[in-house]
């Protein structure tokens, strides 16, 4: 069969204009109310993706991993909250298909956002009970009802997924937090009140309720490790330069393990979070408090600290870990915060070099108010950064790609 000359231009036309990639709009970023599903950030040149149509949705505190495969195994999941009809339900999205499934439709506000990957349930509590609700079945349970002269709350669920763990506190904090309830006034209030509290787990085999620690001062930030089921990562809350916030304790030997000691005044450290081998801890450090940013990292085995130095604008609120535990990323934060940066409202991507991080813009933040903290997680294939933002006026989770537009 033979073509004409013209046909022959047409057809490479044509071939030329399938073959292409659909454009993707530059934008500014929260510059447009709705913005598209997605854009390119005009700042960085990297792309945006909207994952979430409803309203007011809430990706995980950024400690809290949200990922697990699909049933198949070939795509990936994650859980979080949204509302139906003004009351909080926990959803997964398929990261791949970006199909939507509600998970819960009880009533009453849920907390707790722990997913259990093994047993494939997602854990939370409503007011004294705890309840688990199955991926995939969406069949709900009742695991734990905390007794009258006990009540709690739980945040994490360690390695082998046979404890939750969490915190007690003297009724008088409630009464604190009732009486004055913006962080501002309460935050000093609970500190110096010295309150008796309590770190506790619930055996999910025997449902036994177990007291493992407790202080007269306030604890809070409990983290299971990510790999060795006895090791519990606790905090002193607080002004943090009036705290060494960072504990461990290990439930078989019940032996209790500074993991930062502050050595100048102002010193401060929190936010931590586990490595993925559960090998290290990392966290913000700050020597003194606002004036040099370090992201550090404890080496368990060794007892020893390594410290990564930034620019105060690259200072981050949150700090997370690639699945490859090469890269770092981070969520900024605006002037009001404590590194008093005149720019940093941008989601990062950190790159270890020596002892700097080597930064790059992600996302241009400018829109964003930083009252709703972005909690940066890393999607489980590396490739993209998910966080919640609010720029187009509620709160959305959204996806910026790590390596730029092309």
């Amino acid at each position: 069969m033979r073509y004409s000359f013209s046909s022959l231009i047409i057809f490479i036309v044509l071939f030329s204009l399938c073959s292409c990639k659909t454009a993707v709009p530059v934008l500014e970023t929260g510059g447009s109310n709705p913005m598209p599903e997605e854009w390119v950030d005009q700042t960085t040149g990297h792309r945006m993706q909207r994952l979430t149509a409803a309203d007011d949705t809430r990706s995980f505190y950024f400690h809290n991993d949200p990922f697990l495969k699909s049933t198949d195994g070939k795509t990936d999941l994650m859980v979080y909250y949204g509302k139906v009809e003004d009351v909080s339900q926990l959803f997964t999205i398929n990261l791949q298909t970006r199909k939507i499934e509600q998970l819960t439709t009880s009533p009453g506000r849920k907390g707790g956002e722990i997913l259990g990957k093994k047993r494939r349930e997602v854990f939370y509590q409503t007011q004294d009970t705890v309840f688990a609700t199955h991926i995939d079945t969406k069949e709900t349970r009742a695991v734990f009802v905390f007794p009258d002269d006990f009540k709690a709350h739980i945040t994490t669920l360690n390695a082998d997924e046979t404890k939750l763990a969490g915190t007690w506190a003297s009724p008088e904090k409630d009464t604190i937090l009732m009486n004055y309830p913006s962080k501002s006034e309460f935050f000093d209030r609970i500190f110096d009140a010295n309150l008796l509290h309590k770190l506790f787990y619930i055996d999910l085999e025997t449902g036994a309720l177990q007291t493992i620690h407790e202080e007269n001062t306030w604890l809070g930030h409990i983290q299971f490790s990510t790999t060795d089921p006895d090791m519990l990562m606790f905090c002193h809350e607080g002004p943090w330069h009036k705290v060494d916030r960072i504990w461990n304790i290990n439930l078989a030997s019940n032996v209790v393990t500074k993991i930062h000691e502050r050595t100048v005044d102002r010193e401060i450290a929190g936010h931590e979070f586990w490595s993925w081998d559960g090998k290290t801890i990392w966290y913000d450090l700050q020597i003194p408090r606002g004036e040099t940013f370090y992201l550090a990292a404890y080496d368990l085995e060794s007892a020893t600290m390594k410290k990564y130095q930034m620019d105060r604008n690259e200072w981050s609120i949150h700090f997370n870990i690639a699945p490859d535990q090469q890269l770092f990323c981070g969520d900024g934060g605006d002037p009001s915060q404590v590194a008093k940066a005149e720019d940093g409202m941008y989601i990062y991507l950190f790159t270890p070099k020596d002892d700097q991080l080597q930064s790059q813009r992600l996302v241009n933040m400018q829109h964003h108010n930083y009252k709703l903290e972005p909690n940066v997680h890393f999607s489980p294939d590396g490739e993209w950064i998910i966080f919640r933002a609010n720029f187009e006026g509620t709160s959305h989770i959204y996806a910026v790609e790590v390596k730029p537009y092309q």
